[in-house]
């Protein structure tokens, strides 16, 4: 990392979301079987998503499929979000496409492959969960482009909200002393 350089720590994943979507709880009058919309079909597509919860920000593309290409588009998009005059650490898991030599690195990140089956040092998995929760669960997409406009939109409505960001993202051990 290039010396005298403001830092940010940023967190990246990427979640699928498609026709088979999830479920979750919701209120219904005691006794109640309350009808939830199901698919049976199975377009789906990507959204790589990564947070700098500090600043209460972040960058996403939602693409087609999960490889090495779609994650160069992903880190220079992140690249481009860093501030200027900053170096990002780019914190992920060890998917095959993350730590490949056939990645370009931008000069203002660093990849930082967290330990092995360990999601929970990843506050990017915590959000899938929010974005899930409160937008994209009990859906039907109709579409394929039905998919991709939630999925923009969810993480829109995201990054309107920087303080929730902040709340599901900060971890002492990645942030204490800066």
């Amino acid at each position: 990392m290039p010396k005298h350089k403001r830092l940010e720590i940023w967190f990246q994943d990427e979640a699928r979301l498609g026709q088979k979507n999830g479920r979750v709880r919701l209120w219904a009058r005691k006794g109640s079987r309350p009808r939830l919309p199901a698919d049976q079909r199975y377009a789906n597509a990507y959204l790589f998503g990564a947070i700098c919860p500090r600043l209460g920000k972040g960058a996403a593309l939602m693409l087609p499929r999960a490889d090495t290409a779609m994650m160069q588009l992903h880190l220079d998009e992140i690249s481009r979000t860093v501030a200027a005059g900053a170096h990002a650490v780019v914190l992920m898991d060890r998917a095959g496409w993350h730590g490949t030599d056939n990645l370009t690195v931008p000069k203002n990140l660093t990849i930082l492959l967290l330990p092995s089956r360990s999601p929970e040092l990843n506050p990017v998995e915590n959000i899938w969960q929010y974005l899930r929760q409160t937008w994209l669960s009990n859906r039907v997409f109709e579409t394929y482009d039905a998919i991709l406009d939630a999925g923009c939109d969810a993480w829109n409505r995201l990054l309107a909200q920087p303080e929730t960001i902040m709340s599901i993202g900060l971890r002492d051990w990645a942030h204490s002393g800066r």
